[in-house]
């Protein structure tokens, strides 16, 4: 083997090694996250509804109020920003929502919860400093909807789409706390 070739194997080994150290010290990518990814999608004839989240756990944590404080800007999630995509645009209490794709942020309340449709794409849920990346200069649509108390405890946080009775919302579910954000 001439000189060249046995040069360029040995670069791309370091590559190799450098690229796997990276990987394993830095973005982990060989263990399982603490909040996983997950996506929800909805179709229904031409509409097409899709959320990407990340799914925290209670793990025996009081949830609304402590870990996610009330009256605070909250990321819908773990990690990277909650984002809400739809082909067609939507009616959601009186709100126009064309289509797009939009992050999306919440603020919890006890009886209620604000919830945002941002234009705005952002590269992580939070800044440095553990604080929402939300910027209010993009939100499309703020809706508040009711606050339902469940009777058993949601160990994850949970985001589905409900058309069970013909009514398309989009729920919310944690701890014992459930949201459902009507759309049409």
């Amino acid at each position: 083997m001439n000189t060249f070739l046995k040069r360029i194997l040995i670069l791309l080994s370091l590559v190799a090694l450098g690229l796997f150290i990276y990987s394993v010290f830095v973005e982990n990518i060989f263990s399982t996250r603490l909040s996983p990814k997950d996506t929800v999608e909805f179709k229904l004839n031409d509409l097409k509804l899709e959320v990407f989240y990340n799914r925290p756990y209670k793990k025996g944590r009081d949830i609304f109020g402590a870990l996610v404080p009330y009256n605070q800007v909250w990321r819908t999630g773990a990690n990277e920003a909650t984002t809400f995509k739809t082909n067609k645009a939507l009616n959601i209490e009186g709100n126009s929502l064309p289509a797009g794709k939009y992050t999306l942020w919440t603020v919890p309340k006890d009886t209620s919860w604000t919830v945002i449709f941002n234009s705005k794409q952002y590269p992580w849920g939070v800044d440095n400093e553990m604080k929402p990346m939300w910027d209010p200069n993009y939100d499309v649509v703020n809706i508040d909807v009711p606050v339902e108390k469940l009777n058993t405890t949601l160990e994850q946080f949970t985001i589905a789409f409900d058309n069970s009775t013909d009514n398309l919302s989009l729920t919310m579910a944690w701890d014992n706390t459930k949201i459902a954000v009507p759309l049409k």
